[in-house]
């Protein structure tokens, strides 16, 4: 399930991202930036509206298809931002701040050294 779902959120983020190239003309940021935001407002509304009021495990199949496959290879950004924001919720501010900052101070840093090495080779 979370491998078929997979396959459709990546052709969706492919697809959603040609799409807006293709209205603003050249490579832009704006596809990388409307996923995020997209999958960042499904994800919440799909853990509101089912997960939440159903008491679905986080193991059903429509669960892994949906949040897991899709949502989550549409945008892995939506998984952060809605588990940071339960984090908040829960009364785990220092953890949801961590989760963030240290996402994106770590994640840039990853890159910058993958950018170093990719160069070096």
């Amino acid at each position: 399930m979370v491998a078929l779902g997979g396959a459709l959120g990546a052709v969706s983020r492919y697809g959603v991202d040609r799409a807006l190239i293709g209205i603003v003309g050249g490579p832009t940021v704006l596809g990388t930036f409307v996923v995020n935001i997209t999958g960042s407002f499904l994800l919440g509304l799909f853990i509101a509206f089912t997960a939440e009021r159903t008491g679905w495990m986080l193991e059903s199949r429509l669960f892994l298809f949906l949040a897991v496959g899709i949502l989550g290879s549409y945008t892995t950004f939506s998984t952060l931002t809605v588990a940071s924001l339960q984090l908040f919720q829960g009364g785990e501010v220092t953890r949801g701040l961590l989760n963030i900052f240290g996402s994106i101070v770590v994640g840039l840093l990853a890159a910058f050294l993958g950018l170093v090495v990719g160069r070096a080779i």
